[in-house]
């Protein structure tokens, strides 16, 4: 019996316009973040899936791109379990700073240390490990026995904590997750096996052509 596991960052957010770090301030989507939203629930409708569940996280830019999808593939009233253990990565004292104003207060390299870094957290944040250690948890109490006793569940979250996700499922190391840039409102589709590995995935709608 194999299940399905469909992650999706949310759509484009007004901070994410605005080049602010947003992590878990609340800022809704821009118009192309719904766009983006909707595009990604007309890829999931093409494939025919039907979830018995949804995951999101406490901030309502992935509520609100999860409600786009679901009114997308006509499952509106889908049983939808909401938990801050989703959230985007905190990025402390980072949060609700453009990003060149940051660079400017404490220097180009240090911002990037922080950014892309696997293990180095920005003042009062978390790193991409951090965020890591209460997404994973997470997944492997509240989703993965789903999936394994074969249900298909629809994930919509953010990019660090969609990237601690990935780089477990498809074996990346510290160096090539830091590298990975989810696209918004991409829909990724895992089958995994009953040992829970990866049986296969596809990216609807990528526009790399890399599976």
């Amino acid at each position: 019996m194999s299940g399905t596991l469909v992650l999706v960052r949310h759509g484009q957010s007004e901070w994410n316009l605005k080049n602010l770090f947003t992590g878990w301030r609340d800022p809704d989507l821009t118009a192309l973040g719904v766009e983006e939203a909707k595009t990604g629930g007309k890829a999931i409708a093409e494939t025919g899936i039907k979830f018995d569940i949804a995951f999101t996280s406490d901030l309502s830019r992935a509520q609100k791109t999860l409600t786009l999808i679901l009114d997308e593939i006509g499952q509106q009233g889908l049983e939808t379990i909401r938990d801050q253990a989703l959230n985007e990565r905190d990025y402390g004292d980072l949060s609700g700073l453009n990003k060149d104003d940051a660079r400017e207060k404490w220097g180009e390299e240090q911002v990037h240390i922080w950014r892309r870094s696997y293990d180095i957290p920005p003042p009062g944040g978390e790193s991409l490990r951090d965020t890591g250690a209460r997404v994973w948890p997470y997944y492997l109490t509240e989703i993965l026995p789903r999936v394994l006793r074969g249900e298909k569940v629809l994930v919509a979250a953010h990019g660090n904590s969609l990237r601690s996700l990935v780089m477990v499922l498809d074996k990346l190391s510290k160096e090539e997750i830091l590298k990975l840039n989810l696209a918004t409102g991409v829909p990724m589709v895992y089958t995994l096996n009953a040992d829970s590995t990866v049986a296969s995935k596809d990216v609807l709608g990528d526009m790399s052509g890399a599976h």
